[in-house]
């Protein structure tokens, strides 16, 4: 299983690389729109290589998805933390219970403690 993981992850680096090798030419990348910069009058642009625009929608998007799932799953969550709760109480209260009917562990205290005919 192992090597099968690290096959997969070095196909995706060797995609990745393959992209990033295609598209190593600049791209200017804006923070504000032209029109909303010239009204403010401060522009933030910078120009970097397509593969980083590229790679950082990528992880963008993951980080977006983990987060949305994260938060869709929490009624899951909540839902279990009260049924562990729930169980180990449970648990605790079966044990008291055993703890006080259950026979002494040692045989001569069962013998000394066991009633009389």
């Amino acid at each position: 299983m192992r090597l099968f993981r690290y096959l997969i992850l070095g196909l995706l680096l060797l995609a990745f690389l393959t992209v990033a090798l295609a598209n190593r030419g600049p791209v200017g990348v804006s923070l504000l729109p032209e029109d909303l910069a010239m009204l403010i009058g401060w522009q933030a642009r910078a120009e970097v290589p397509l593969f980083v625009v590229l790679g950082f929608g990528a992880v963008m998007g993951v980080v977006i998805g983990f987060v949305w799932e994260w938060l869709r799953e929490h009624k899951h969550r909540k839902v279990a933390r009260v049924q562990t709760k729930a169980v180990s109480k449970l648990e605790r209260e079966l044990a008291a219970m055993k703890d006080q009917t259950s026979l002494p562990q040692d045989d001569v205290l069962a013998l000394l403690q066991k009633p009389r005919k």
